[in-house]
């Protein structure tokens, strides 16, 4: 995709409050692009320490990328339960940026 794109899905992230997650397909539909999930896992590839890329999972509350343990890590520390790299109580915790935005 584009850097609009990227910028918009960094954005969406940004506003994800700790100790909940959201799911790519999420974030894609929020800004406009319904069925671009994978493009918002590609835009996830390089970002800073400090920003919360582990608030995002699938749409099934599955950890996929790459650095699981850092991202269940995290998680513990906010307070979402991780077990085998799902989240556990995964609609309880999601965040659905229609909705709360």
């Amino acid at each position: 995709m584009n850097e609009l794109f990227n910028k918009q899905v960094f954005e969406i992230i940004m506003l994800i409050p700790k100790g909940r997650v959201t799911s790519y397909g999420a974030i894609a539909k929020a800004i406009g692009y319904p069925n671009h999930a994978r493009h918002v896992g590609n835009a996830l590839r390089n970002y800073d320490e400090d920003f919360p890329a582990h608030r995002v999972c699938n749409s099934s509350g599955r950890i996929t990328a790459s650095c699981v343990r850092d991202f269940v890590g995290k998680l513990k520390l906010e307070g979402v339960e991780v077990k085998d790299g799902k989240i556990q109580n995964f609609k309880k915790v999601f965040w659905n940026p229609l909705e709360e935005l």
